[in-house]
């Protein structure tokens, strides 16, 4: 075996292992985007968690048919770069899209739990609040109805205490 196979045979390991271990996987064309844009999004990507790699369309394949994920043939053209997301599934779909607005990069599709999002979804997925702005709103909304009825219930004796007070200030 020449050693050029063997090494693409061991970026096509790498690439199944990080898609495997990864939640979220973003596919993007980054044809046009300059150094300083490519710099500072690999570093907010690094900075959540992700990773951002450039690698060859028939190597990416070979990945994905390791994985049994087919049928993406016609999307695997032109520059390709994959975002590994590999703690939520927000973050890496969150600085693509924002990178996205502002240069000429694109989101082709991803992949969320193995499982195919087109273009749309991602752009979707990266609206999404994150996990601690959710967490933060749902127990806002569970602590309401107990907040509620405490108002409720202290309601009369509420009214009881300025009955008192309006008492006591008559007679001083």
């Amino acid at each position: 075996m020449s050693k050029n196979l063997e090494i693409k045979k061991g970026i096509v390991d790498d690439i199944t292992s990080k898609m495997d271990k990864a939640v979220s996987v973003i596919f993007v064309d980054y044809r046009g985007i300059n150094v300083a844009d490519v710099s500072k999004m690999r570093n907010d990507l690094r900075a959540k968690g992700c990773e951002y790699h450039v690698y060859k369309n028939n190597l990416v394949k070979l990945a994905l048919d390791k994985l049994n994920i087919h049928d993406f043939d016609d999307k695997l053209e032109g520059t390709l770069a994959v975002a590994f997301n590999y703690d939520n599934e927000v973050d890496a779909a969150k600085i693509l899209n924002d990178v996205a607005k502002k240069t000429s990069l694109v989101i082709k599709f991803g992949l969320v739990d193995k499982k195919y999002v087109d273009d749309a979804e991602i752009k979707k997925l990266a609206d999404l609040p994150s996990k601690d702005v959710l967490i933060a709103k749902l127990m806002g909304m569970l602590r309401a109805p107990a907040q509620n009825l405490c108002s409720v219930l202290s309601g009369p004796t509420r009214a009881l205490t300025i009955a008192l007070n309006a008492v006591a200030t008559k007679q001083n």
